[in-house]
């Protein structure tokens, strides 16, 4: 296998950490908390989705139910939410484990912790993509701090990016510690939604590969979360069944493909909005079995994620920041190639100036992105995958 194909290796890791570097981190580190903790006022946090974990965090710690949405509401008052209505987090009592803790702090210390476990979780997913697809003397993988996506989140406050670190050390232990790598895959369960097709391949491919560690950490993880947030709410599911059958979040509108494919041909037909990501699932199943005997998570699986983020039931921009391993694999690939890195360039700067102009998340606007960087990546790595049947060999243990 080729240099364009391979992920490096450990000679091309990155520096080791000197005293001056661990220096300077450590005042970037200390100028970072300055700006969150004499930064960030009341009105600035009531402006982020924050709010709403925190607000369900405080109920969970005192008994109350994190799915009340007059007690939200109140709450989230108090967190210096301006809303008229109550927000309360759509997502399933999974992701009521990373509320859970928020219960224990103020609104502004809360905040602060979330931000700063926002802001590592990046760090860290940067760092291992780098080692995994880069080289050393390449520092292409800084624009990851600059993707839009991931920008949204750490603006707004969502949960997505722990989600991107669940993916990337799914990416980097599914061979090594494949237990491990299943068990990462956790915060998923929040937003499944995000990469049914995956999630698909990802069954069959350990029935056919006769390994069921990766589903088994995965299912122990999930038995962990749901006996922690039964201890902590034992009515937790019927709560947000309850709070789901009274907001109707599907009449909601939601800048996502398939949920204009349901409002171009009947708004009221709900199940219209699952049925591109069922082809996408059915084009999934055909594109992993015709692959099956080379098929690599760290190529052919990126590919896999663009495709079900693109066709999935709903999604919001932010919820692209889990994309993030598969721009950083074909910036990487462009920058070896040496093809022209300015269409991912335009691209990038056009969603980060709706960012920083603060188009409304819901607005039609973000329509574009998620074909946006489906496309360069198709640009990106055109050539790079074998043809069906030809075989390689396994990634190093790195991968």
């Amino acid at each position: 296998m080729n240099s364009a194909t391979t992920p490096a290796k450990d000679s091309n890791a990155a520096p080791k950490w000197t005293p001056a570097r661990v220096i300077a981190a450590v005042f970037l580190l200390c100028i970072g908390l300055g700006f969150l903790v004499f930064g960030m006022s009341d009105e600035s946090i009531g402006k982020r989705d924050y709010p709403e974990f925190w607000a369900a965090g405080q109920q969970l710690v005192h008994g109350g139910n994190p799915y009340d949405m007059d007690a939200i509401l109140r709450l989230q008052r108090i967190a210096g939410s301006t809303r008229a209505q109550s927000h309360p987090s759509f997502s399933p009592p999974f992701a009521l484990i990373f509320a859970l803790p928020l219960g224990f702090f103020s609104s502004k210390t809360g905040a602060i912790l979330w931000m700063l476990a926002i802001a590592c979780c990046l760090v860290a997913s940067l760092r291992i993509l780098k080692s995994m697809y880069g080289t050393a003397d390449s520092r292409i993988h800084l624009v990851g701090y600059l993707f839009a996506p991931v920008l949204a989140c750490l603006m707004i406050g969502q949960l997505d990016v722990f989600l991107l670190l669940g993916l990337v050390l799914f990416l980097k232990f599914h061979q090594s510690r494949p237990f491990l790598a299943g068990a990462a895959m956790l915060p998923f369960a929040t937003k499944p939604h995000l990469i049914l097709p995956f999630f698909l391949v990802l069954l069959v491919w350990s029935v056919v590969r006769k390994n069921y560690r990766v589903i088994l950490g995965g299912i122990s993880a999930m038995a962990a979360n749901m006996l922690l947030i039964t201890w902590a709410d034992p009515h937790a599911w019927s709560q947000y069944r309850a709070m789901m059958s009274e907001i109707r979040p599907t009449s909601l509108f939601i800048p996502a493909w398939s949920v204009m494919f349901r409002v171009m041909i009947n708004q009221d037909w709900v199940w219209l909005q699952f049925v591109p990501v069922t082809l996408c699932s059915i084009w999934a199943m055909w594109y992993f079995w015709t692959r099956r005997a080379e098929w690599k998570w760290t190529e052919q699986g990126l590919l896999l994620l663009l495709v079900s983020v693109v066709f999935a039931p709903y999604a919001w921009f932010y919820d692209e920041a889990i994309l993030l391993p598969a721009m950083l694999a074909s910036l990487f690939r462009a920058e070896e190639s040496d093809r022209s890195l300015a269409p991912f360039g335009l691209i990038a700067l056009a969603a980060l100036l709706e960012v920083m102009w603060r188009v409304d998340i819901a607005a039609k606007y973000y329509l574009w992105t998620a074909p946006a960087w489906f496309a360069w990546y198709l640009f990106a790595m055109r050539g790079r995958e074998l043809p069906s049947g030809v075989s390689e060999p396994e990634l190093s243990s790195a991968d």
